[in-house]
């Protein structure tokens, strides 16, 4: 019997170790998507205790912080909500969490909150709830006491040579501003642009928000969508100054309406008046932005990744109370391929396709995805169009196997760009280890079983390039 997740945790032949702790293990990150908060990595942020760290809860704005995947192992156990967001003692909604956790056996969560343990508290024994105290009281202590332990420490220890935070164009970025000015901290945070509120004409606070836009531009309002494409461009510029190698898009679908821009004016100022839009004008006025901003995103070489398939707040009561991203979101079912297709066909025959990362969250789109990227290669850089890697609710052991196999099976897994955070959490970085692990493990399968030669250095490339050299390049960091 194994020794549980030991030197060699999912590594099970000779070759896969090998691939892992001689070309792998070492490597820096590249985390080229996350929701770290820069202002916390700026002021250095330390956490006071574990609970702080893992599960956050409520802040005094009245907007909820901490890891949407811990609190839906917490709700699934059946635990009070007082004790997973709300204002329970701290050690009580610890000890509420351990429960739950051991519960966990197959969740990828069991593996990850095991792998901060030993990797940043040297902690090696199962959590438990015998063993929670004794493990809660030397977690505690070295965030208090260990200077290591505060954002940067741990971003550090870490080794990531690159942070892509997600701001809204609106943002003044003063935080990114203040650590490109900081010579002590020599990881890179930039932002990336996710236009999302701009996009989405059709839900609550839109127009409040065209509001927010005109002002960062210094503009009272944006009467025309002439105006709102100009002040997106505008904000992308701003963005592009301050290091912006990405956009992100979440969106409930990819939309395509073959609408001109006078017609895509036209539901704009529907919107603007109040008016009840239909569900092709909606596609039409979203298809018209996302092909100017895929314009500028190749005209500024910016990646443009398109997150699509999540059925977003399926909750309403928790939705109310704590806003978007607190845990009820699920996979949804769209069958919009043929949209991503003509998108991305229009932009290719005006010769302005972006680099692009597609993401759906359901994984049955997995093989087209992985089909359709072929369609769309050029000689610009190599793997320009992506499968991007498991996200969400497939970052987890037979996801990642599933997407990476797909890749591997249609396109090239050599330039896959890797494996990227998404992450809240400061703690969050082993999941690189995670993905990394269950990646050689692959490739040794491969080697072992006769299905690809034992050449050492065309492992090392692939290895090598998949864990960080692809996404340097891609994003010409």
């Amino acid at each position: 019997m194994r020794e549980f997740m030991d030197r060699d945790f999912l590594l099970e032949t000779e070759t896969a170790k090998h691939l892992f702790h001689d070309f792998a293990e070492k490597l820096p990150m590249v985390d080229y998507h996350c929701h770290l908060n820069p202002r916390e990595i700026y002021e250095d942020r330390r956490f006071d205790n574990l609970v702080e760290v893992w599960l956050g809860g409520k802040q005094p704005d009245g907007s909820y912080y901490g890891d949407h995947y811990k609190w839906r192992v917490m709700r699934s156990n059946g635990v009070d909500e007082d004790y997973i967001t709300g204002d329970k003692p701290a050690f009580q909604r610890f000890l509420k969490f351990v429960e739950s956790l051991e519960l966990a056996i197959g969740n990828p969560m069991y593996h990850w909150c095991h792998m901060e343990l030993q990797r940043f508290f040297g902690v090696y024994e199962p959590l438990t709830v015998e063993s929670a105290e004794r493990i809660w009281a030397h977690c505690n202590e070295m965030l208090l006491s260990d200077p290591e332990m505060t954002a940067r420490g741990l971003i550090k220890r870490s080794n990531v040579a690159f942070i892509g935070t997600t701001d809204d164009p609106v943002d003044d970025l003063c935080w990114h501003e203040k650590l490109a000015a900081d010579p002590t901290f020599t990881t890179t945070v930039a932002p990336s642009f996710r236009p999302d509120k701009a996009i989405n004409i059709h839900k609550d606070g839109w127009a409040a928000y065209m509001q927010k836009l005109a002002a960062s531009v210094h503009r009272k309002s944006l009467p025309t969508l002439k105006d709102v494409l100009d002040a997106l461009t505008q904000r992308l510029e701003y963005f592009c100054a301050h290091g912006c190698k990405a956009s992100d898009h979440g969106l409930d679908y990819i939309p395509y309406v073959n609408y001109t821009r006078q017609q895509a004016d036209a539901v704009y100022q529907k919107a603007l008046e109040n008016k009840a839009l239909t569900a092709e004008e909606i596609d039409g006025y979203q298809t018209v932005v996302l092909l100017h901003l895929g314009k500028e995103y190749h005209r500024l070489n910016i990646a443009m990744q398109l997150h699509y398939s999540c059925l977003r707040n399926n909750n309403h009561r928790i939705y109310k109370l704590q806003g978007p991203d607190t845990g009820v979101d699920s996979i949804a079912q769209n069958t919009c391929g043929g949209n991503i297709v003509k998108l991305l066909s229009d932009l290719d025959e005006a010769g302005t396709c972006p680099k692009t990362v597609l993401y759906s969250l359901n994984p049955a789109d997995n093989a087209q995805l992985g089909s359709i990227i072929g369609c769309f290669q050029d000689g610009s850089v190599p793997g320009k169009m992506q499968h991007g890697s498991a996200w969400w609710f497939n970052d987890n052991k037979t996801g990642m196997q599933e997407q990476m196999t797909v890749l591997a099976n249609l396109g090239l897994l050599g330039n896959f760009i890797g494996m990227l955070t998404d992450s809240r959490s400061f703690l969050s970085y082993p999941r690189h280890e995670y993905f990394r692990r269950i990646l050689c493990n692959m490739l040794g399968n491969w080697v072992e079983n006769g299905e690809y030669p034992n050449i050492d250095s065309a492992l090392r490339k692939i290895v090598e390039g998949v864990c960080y050299k692809n996404a340097k390049r891609y994003f010409d960091l």
